[in-house]
């Protein structure tokens, strides 16, 4: 295959599309605005999981979200302006929290995170940065032992498809993470994962790998993309771009360039934030979830980082100022003895549709665009096999795998 393949988006899962293609001698060529992986890659909470295969919508979250969301501390907020779109989002999300749903989710979910930690040692090796992936442990703590819970429907689901789990009480706890507050009383223990010790550092490694290999990294803010006789244009601020095919993985800028061409999807900007303690005088064995607060710790190269959040507004918003502060008071909740005297702070944008799946596949009707955005909390363990299975679409080889629930025209009505 001669032409180059135009990926719009340089985030992790751009990269690993661009590396998968360069696998099977694709010539690539990914275009983003920013540096590649500094974006929403940067910084999330690092955790690499395979097991991570259980939706956010599961039966009887309903009970739970007006807590949540009337909780100052609580791990759900919505800018008042976005509750217009709020409303249909959240009710396409409450339809998805039944059992049914959930276990077929879970499927899905299934085929795109658990060979994420075999794919990231093959992008990485041979780059000298082997090292920025971590075998760890994932830890959900809790403060209540009653609902550590290894019959809980998550947990049931990953013991059925084969995660290896242990129900620790408190004295265990504390011999795996000495730093951890005595407040928790017990941990569900999820083995076989890993951890990225440098979430923004494995996008740079690998952008370079790709640029090694032959590819082309263009810096461009993207206005519009628009069918040719012969492919597709690229607009561009300053100029436009000719494309052969087109993949697009722009996260939650990726709606707005498809609403021209008929496809309204309900893609939300779900912020996060992390705070980063490069100075904290405690180490983080694993990735830690506090399971009341919806936070994750764990040690990176730069410091014990506090991620978590999930807020609903408008791409354009600012960041909220009280989040960090939030994390802060968190962050020694969780870790009593962590220094909090230096810090900084992030905030991202999930892009996430109901479900908590991607749009991922070829575009019915747009025949050279292919979809890869819409990860979730999910991108840095959902990209290595997003970029093998868009690598396939490309160059015409037929996944042995049904990618209908990740089609980007799910949520439209039949008529659309």
């Amino acid at each position: 295959m001669e032409q180059t393949i135009t990926i719009i988006g340089a985030g992790i899962v751009g990269i690993c599309c661009a590396l998968s293609l360069q696998e099977r001698g694709v010539r690539v060529r990914l275009i983003d605005r920013g540096e590649p992986g500094q974006e929403t890659s940067f910084g999330n909470a690092g955790v690499i999981s395979p097991w991570s295969i259980v939706p956010q919508a599961i039966p009887g979250i309903w009970r739970s979200i007006p807590s949540m969301l009337l909780s100052r501390n609580g791990p759900l907020s919505v800018r008042q302006s976005f509750w217009p779109k709020m409303v249909p989002w959240g009710l396409k999300f409450l339809a998805k929290s039944n059992v049914a749903s959930v276990r077929e989710i879970s499927d899905a979910m299934e085929i795109l995170c658990r060979p994420s930690i075999s794919l990231y040692h093959r992008h990485l090796e041979g780059t000298g940065h082997e090292s920025l992936i971590i075998d760890s442990w994932y830890i959900h703590a809790f403060r209540n032992a009653q609902k550590a819970n290894l019959r809980d429907l998550g947990y049931a689901i990953r013991q059925q498809k084969g995660a290896e789990m242990e129900l620790v009480g408190q004295q265990d706890l504390k011999q795996l993470e000495p730093a951890l507050s005595p407040t928790f009383k017990a941990a569900i223990v999820i083995k076989g994962q890993a951890r990225a010790y440098a979430p923004g550092r494995i996008g740079q490694v690998l952008a370079e790998k790709v640029r090694a290999q032959g590819g082309e990294i263009l810096r461009a803010e993207i206005m519009g993309i628009s069918k040719t006789d012969s492919g597709w244009s690229i607009s561009t601020k300053e100029s436009a771009l000719a494309a052969h095919k087109i993949v697009l993985a722009a996260g939650v800028w990726s709606a707005a360039l498809l609403k021209p061409l008929g496809l309204d999807l309900p893609l939300a900007a779900e912020r996060g934030y992390h705070v980063e303690f490069p100075n904290a005088q405690i180490q983080v064995n694993n990735s830690i979830m506090d399971m009341d607060a919806k936070i994750v710790a764990s040690s990176m190269e730069s410091g014990i980082r506090i991620a978590g959040s999930a807020e609903f507004a408008a791409i354009d918003t600012a960041a909220d100022p009280r989040k960090k502060v939030l994390l802060a008071r968190q962050a020694r909740a969780m870790l009593p003895d962590i220094d909090i005297k230096e810090m900084t702070s992030w905030m991202g944008q999930r892009p996430s549709f109901p479900d908590s799946l991607p749009a991922l596949g070829a575009v019915t009707g747009q025949p050279g665009l292919y979809v890869a955005f819409g990860h979730s909390h999910y991108g840095l363990m959902m990209a290595p096999k997003t970029g093998e299975l868009i690598a396939d679409l490309v160059a015409g080889v037929s996944p042995n795998i049904d990618l209908r629930a990740f089609d980007a025209r799910r949520f439209q009505s039949r008529k659309t």
